[in-house]
């Protein structure tokens, strides 16, 4: 056996000597048990439609990897299907009635001022957290949550083509006076271009980039590194290569392009998000070649995307950092590719609020498996909390989900709450809040003061699409009359029992 010599130490006094024995036992256990970095990262508008959730044709095969080593959430429920909302629920582990963001223009911090946010609760507890491009929603960024400023691409939405499809309807704009003030109302590119440039020209790649520079700066101390993936989202800008990936016989259309039946009108909406760029009608449906175009370009914006995603998880192996660190990634919302003739989310229908969910976390006991329990996004911060061995957030109203990642089969949560608000003609601004359970999703629209309330009521074990609404028929009305009441006591009557 070698032995270690220490000759410092043997010319010691005994008590010394053992006092600095104790020091160094005590030093070592410390750096032995530093807690994991959490590498979070959100990707904008992605449903759950990847290899590892079963779909035949989108190819993800990072995000894939990732699964094999994670826990696949397959009915995970952001709080309300839109950008802001949804991430400002997910951030401040607060509900949309808690944080009062239900559009793309209010601050959580307008309600909650004193609100401490998940990296910044990370940020407190001694991690180095930093925010690559959109985390929260663009031009709501919340400097409290970072240790060091936000950071956002700089680089242009489309490739030369879509730019200069762009430029030319700008100069149309204000050669006839009509150029709106505010940049964000002027007339846009293509809703999609196979664009004729390489990974870091787009916004994606360039976050990539800079999220490996931060990654080898951080290696050695503790972090908390939220990396914002754009695509999905609109316009579906990806490099040539990642289009030539899918070939017109791939693309596969919506089966349901129709209402559901005896569904409230006002219950869907006029995809207005997609009518804002160039080529798409003002009213009326897509034709079917813009519905295979935009199907095609959603598919390879995604897997340009995942390409990203592979660099990033490729650099934190390189480091050596894989089982020292969380890895989470989301989509902030579900999106419709033409299910019942609807683009984008906005609504309260499965497609729009149910969205990807992964995780991977070091020592995990289930690598590689699928869970059907049903989670929400608000549970996520306490989730991080507790697999980084943080404390109990305070004031959070969701969940850890934890215990599924060494028991995915376990009983869990008797419903997931959504909600999204709609102004109905005649009666004035209405919020659908909706529940999801193990059977049925679950809407209810009503507006006290004015005595108004209808109900949705969607078979998920007979109707997966949801496109028939059983709500007004006979035989379905205690059931209508049970989840009334599952809604009404709230989301803290439907969580799992205490001693999970």
């Amino acid at each position: 056996m070698n032995r270690i010599r220490l000759p410092l130490l043997t010319r010691l006094p005994v008590g010394c000597t053992l006092n600095l024995l104790l020091l160094l036992t005590l030093s070592l256990a410390g750096a032995q048990i530093q807690k994991p970095n959490v590498l979070f990262i959100a990707v904008d508008d992605l449903r759950p439609e990847l290899g590892c959730y079963g779909h035949p044709v989108v190819k993800s095969p990072n995000i894939d990897r990732l699964a094999t080593r994670g826990l696949v959430f397959n009915r995970a429920y952001c709080q309300q299907a839109v950008c802001s909302p949804s991430r400002s629920s997910l951030l401040t582990g607060r509900r949309p009635d808690s944080t009062k963001v239900y559009d793309l223009v209010t601050h959580f911090r307008t309600a909650l001022p004193d609100v401490v946010t998940l990296p910044q609760f990370f940020k407190q507890h001694g991690y180095h957290a930093q925010g690559f491009s959109k985390i929260y929603h663009g031009g709501y960024d919340d400097p409290p949550s970072w240790s060091v400023p936000h950071w956002t691409p700089r680089k242009p939405g489309w490739g030369p083509e879509g730019l200069a499809i762009q430029n030319r309807a700008i100069k149309e704009a204000k050669a006839a006076g009509k150029l709106p003030a505010k940049p964000q109302n002027r007339p846009r590119g293509p809703a999609w271009e196979a664009a004729s440039v390489g990974d870091s020209d787009l916004p994606d790649g360039a976050t990539a980039d800079k999220a490996i520079e931060c990654l080898r700066e951080l290696k050695d101390k503790p972090f908390f590194l939220a990396v914002g993936f754009l695509k999905p989202h609109l316009p579906f800008v990806a490099p040539k290569k990642y289009w030539e990936l899918y070939s017109d016989k791939d693309i596969r259309l919506a089966d349901n392009p129709f209402p559901p039946k005896d569904a409230p009108v006002y219950a869907l909406h006029n995809f207005g998000e997609v009518r804002a760029y160039h080529g798409i009608p003002a009213k009326g449906p897509l034709t079917e070649e813009q519905t295979r175009e935009m199907v095609h370009g959603y598919w390879a914006s995604v897997s340009y995307m995942d390409a990203q995603v592979g660099r990033v998880l490729e650099e934190l192996d390189r480091l050596g950092l894989r089982e020292k660190t969380v890895v989470i990634l989301w989509g902030d919302h579900g999106w419709f590719l033409g299910e019942h003739g609807l683009w984008c989310k906005h609504a309260n229908y499965e497609d729009a609020a149910r969205a990807a969910l992964i995780v991977a976390a070091p020592g995990q006991k289930a690598p590689g498996q699928k869970t059907k329990a049903l989670v929400e996004f608000v549970d996520i911060y306490p989730t991080l909390a507790e697999l980084c061995g943080l404390p109990k957030p305070d004031g959070v109203e969701g969940t850890s989900f934890a215990p599924l990642l060494s028991n995915p089969n376990r009983t869990w949560k008797k419903a997931a709450f959504s909600q999204y608000p709609r102004n109905i003609p005649g009666v004035g601004q209405c919020m659908g809040y909706s529940i999801r359970t193990d059977h049925y999703r679950f809407v209810e629209w009503a507006v006290p003061k004015k005595n108004f309330v209808e109900y949705e009521l969607y078979d998920h074990l007979a109707d997966p699409k949801e496109n028939v609404n059983l709500a007004k028929q006979a035989q379905h009305a205690e059931t209508v009359k049970e989840l009334a009441a599952m809604l009404k006591s709230g989301w803290q009557a439907a969580l799992p029992q205490e001693n999970y």
